[in-house]
């Protein structure tokens, strides 16, 4: 993905064109939103197919394989597809983990808040057309929409709360812990402690739930609010890595590169060419 976003009006020719081009389950790099307002698609994720009636929403985080089928249409759809990079909207992408990663689809009823979603989709691709668009704007408007979902996800919860099992509890505490605490040079025993385990079967839960081992996890949180300050910020490479618990400039500039395949000034570079 070569921008940090992208917003765009799904009618049933654009989802067949998608399905076509990715043919089979793939994975991706960057975070997606897709929002059905009326029609039907046929998702396949979480390791299994699932016929979706709009109005819905799914979540496809990064790295989770899946893949859209128009097998179930009837002729028509519309909705919308937003996807954007993890530290575009930074101090919420780890929270949407902890809500979505076993659960990627949510069904709405018709005529409740659904209705609000496609409003804010509307302002967020007016901003986008501008010459200049301001992308300050677009990550308040996207944030408003995911505290909307994260709304009716909480109603959802109620009702199938009995069917969460302690793995899943388990996690979203752990991710919960680590929002509070990735900035700090903590590692696997600290959060392991917090949750009352051992290191060895946090780490089975992390990679059973999330296919990355707990020092990933922690790493993908530090390295995704790192991109979101060398973007949005003037602090110097130095002070961020001092900043999220790296003791040295060398050492945090190592893990960004190997993670990342760029230093932090390469990205940076790159990253504020693009938005410019």
């Amino acid at each position: 993905m070569e921008q940090v976003f992208s917003i765009t009006k799904l009618d049933i020719g654009e989802v067949k064109g998608l399905s076509e081009a990715y043919s089979e389950p793939h994975i991706h790099d960057y975070e997606e939103l897709i929002i059905g307002i009326s029609g039907e698609i046929e998702h396949f994720i979480d390791f299994r197919a699932k016929t979706l009636t709009a109005p819905f929403i799914s979540f496809v985080t990064q790295g989770k394989p899946h893949v859209v089928r128009t097998s179930a249409m009837q002729g028509r759809f519309e909705g919308w597809l937003i996807t954007f990079r993890s530290e575009f909207i930074a101090e919420t992408t780890f929270q949407l983990y902890s809500q979505f990663h076993d659960k990627a689809n949510i069904l709405f009823n018709p005529g409740e808040c659904f209705h609000r979603m496609p409003v804010l989709c509307s302002m967020m691709n007016d901003e986008m057309t501008q010459a200049f668009p301001d992308y300050g704007v677009i990550r308040q408007l996207l944030t408003s929409l995911f505290t909307i979902i994260e709304s009716e996800r909480k109603k959802s919860a109620g009702e199938e709360a009995g069917s969460e099992n302690s793995r899943n509890a388990v996690f979203s505490s752990f991710l919960e812990i680590l929002e509070d605490n990735f900035r700090r040079p903590a590692g696997v025993d600290f959060y392991a402690g917090k949750l009352f385990m051992t290191p060895r079967n946090l780490n089975l839960i992390c990679r059973s739930v999330f296919q990355k081992s707990i020092t990933e996890i922690i790493e993908t949180r530090k390295l995704i609010e790192a991109k979101n300050l060398l973007i949005n910020t003037g602090k110097s490479i130095s002070e961020i890595g001092f900043e999220l618990g790296f003791s040295e400039k060398a050492y945090f500039t190592n893990v960004f590169k190997k993670r990342t395949g760029q230093t932090p000034g390469e990205f940076r570079k790159e990253m504020r060419k693009m938005i410019s």
